[in-house]
């Protein structure tokens, strides 16, 4: 009797040591987008409130928004395996492993356009809408296509 138990406690560690590396393997990149969302969030959040007039307008921090922009465009590409459908409080949508080559050209386009903006390095509140208004566009876009809005 003790010779089963042992074999079943076993057979169960060894199971759950196999399974748990899957789990993490899905979990690091939902976390990974998440981060960078999360900064994009922030990165808005100023650009909004230079361009509603709640915050003065600072070329500075204009051009550090758009450098939050574009380095989570190069590296979000990425950040979708297989392995990472499903998992805790992702909104990642199926459409982007049904339709990987829209979702990359998607994040090509933000890529570029955070990178456009980078380089007109706005001076002043009005050129700085218009070049927000662009990258901006690109969440709006991909939110629409790409993500499932999850009720809170």
């Amino acid at each position: 009797m003790q010779i089963r138990t042992l074999a079943l406690v076993l057979a169960t560690t060894t199971a759950a040591a196999f399974a748990l590396p899957a789990v993490a393997q899905n979990a690091e990149p939902i976390k990974q987008r998440q981060e960078l969302m999360e900064g994009n969030g922030k990165a808005a959040k100023l650009s909004g409130q230079m361009l509603k007039g709640e915050a003065e307008f600072d070329p500075t921090k204009a051009a550090e928004a758009f450098q939050a922009f574009h380095q989570a465009a190069e590296k979000f590409g990425s950040l979708f395996p297989e392995d990472s459908k499903t998992g805790e409080e992702t909104e990642a949508a199926p459409a982007i492993w049904e339709k990987p080559e829209e979702f990359q050209a998607a994040v090509a386009k933000f890529e570029k356009d955070a990178a456009t903006a980078i380089a007109a390095d706005p001076q002043d509140i009005d050129a700085f809408k218009q070049s927000f208004a662009m990258v901006a566009e690109n969440c709006k876009g991909c939110h629409e296509d790409f993500r499932i809005k999850k009720e809170k």
